[in-house]
């Protein structure tokens, strides 16, 4: 049994000793730490931990932390890490003052990168995937979902979302994936985007379940999107295939997504950059988890979710990079542990 004790801790935080239910409000700001403390781990889980004055014999692997701080990993419950290639010549847009859906009119955005992810075999994803997979690691990211959604065909989400299971499957970071066929309307499906919809739940999700590609299934509900009904129809279809849902919500207006995600037991709704009174009192009354992006406002230059209205609401938060082609790693993570301090 291989053993690394850690000792000699400066601090060693966020260290509750068992919780069921996920950490709200004003609790959120309770940290609770024990000072010049030790840490076991064993076959790579947590043994046992307490301050220095109960510390066990050493074992022959021993990391002495004297001055340091020894906290959990960044769990990053939303990204798009995935993808063939950046966007940086939408910034050209940016700056004439085209807004993101004015892009997005234009075959920009999400349209363009599915454009790109086309021309991709799963080994060019897989080695670029492997590189930012590496990069956020180092970062201290200890667990991340990777969503589908640049595919926006069938053949491409599924190769998709092959690449994000080789990922789990040869990473040392805790993956989880997202289905997120619903990110946006392929083009040619503009004028019967029913079609899409069609190939969605009758094609894509059989293969996924029986695949196992999948974790969680997610649909951009939004205005110029999916609808609200749309949105539960996916849902409902997923859920049937065994995926959770969790989905995208109020980036830019409030058209009922967040009802719909808890209409359908959503384990997150996420962006919730545009929040109305209805959605925050309907949001309070359910255990569903409000996801914020702050990366993706300071990016887009959009308004930054209510996220201190949501915590005095007494609801639980997470925060996510929102990892995409558009943002370096480095300053998402720079903005995400700031941007609440």
């Amino acid at each position: 049994m291989s053993a690394l004790l850690i000792k000699n801790i400066k601090q060693l935080v966020q260290v509750r000793e068992e919780t069921n239910e996920p950490v709200r409000g004003t609790k959120m700001a309770e940290l609770p730490s024990i000072d010049n403390a030790w840490i076991l781990v064993k076959n790579g889980l947590i043994e046992d931990y307490g301050s220095m004055d109960t510390s066990p014999d050493d074992p022959n692997a021993v990391i002495d932390a004297t001055g340091k701080l020894v906290l959990p990993a960044w769990c990053d419950s939303h990204t798009h890490l995935v993808f063939a290639d950046t966007r940086e010549e939408e910034f050209v847009g940016r700056i004439k003052g085209l807004t993101y859906e004015q892009i997005a009119a234009a075959g920009g955005g999400i349209l363009n990168s599915a454009k790109k992810l086309a021309d991709k075999s799963e080994e060019e994803l897989i080695a670029s995937a492997n590189e930012r997979l590496n990069e956020i690691m180092h970062l201290g990211t200890g667990a991340v979902e990777i969503k589908s959604g640049y595919g926006l065909s069938v053949d491409a989400e599924l190769k998709m979302l092959r690449v994000i299971k080789h990922l789990k499957e040869n990473h040392p970071l805790t993956i989880k994936a997202t289905f997120l066929g619903a990110h946006a309307i392929p083009t040619e499906y503009k004028q019967n985007r029913e079609e899409y919809i069609r190939q969605i739940i009758e094609e894509m999700l059989p293969v996924i379940a029986k695949e196992g590609l999948a974790d969680y299934i997610d649909v951009f509900c939004e205005t110029n999107y999916y609808t609200p009904e749309e949105t539960s129809r996916i849902l409902e279809a997923g859920k049937k295939h065994g995926l959770k849902p969790k989905i995208h919500v109020n980036q830019f207006t409030s058209i009922g997504g967040i009802q719909v995600g808890v209409e359908n037991a959503a384990i997150s709704v996420d962006h919730l950059e545009v929040m109305t009174d209805k959605d925050k009192k309907d949001l309070a009354a359910r255990n569903v988890i409000p996801t914020v992006l702050p990366s993706c406002s300071f990016f887009l230059g959009i308004p930054y979710a209510p996220a201190r209205e949501l915590i005095a609401a007494d609801l639980p938060l997470c925060l996510a990079t929102d990892y995409n082609l558009e943002a370096p790693q480095a300053e998402i993570s720079r903005l995400c542990f700031h941007w609440l301090a």
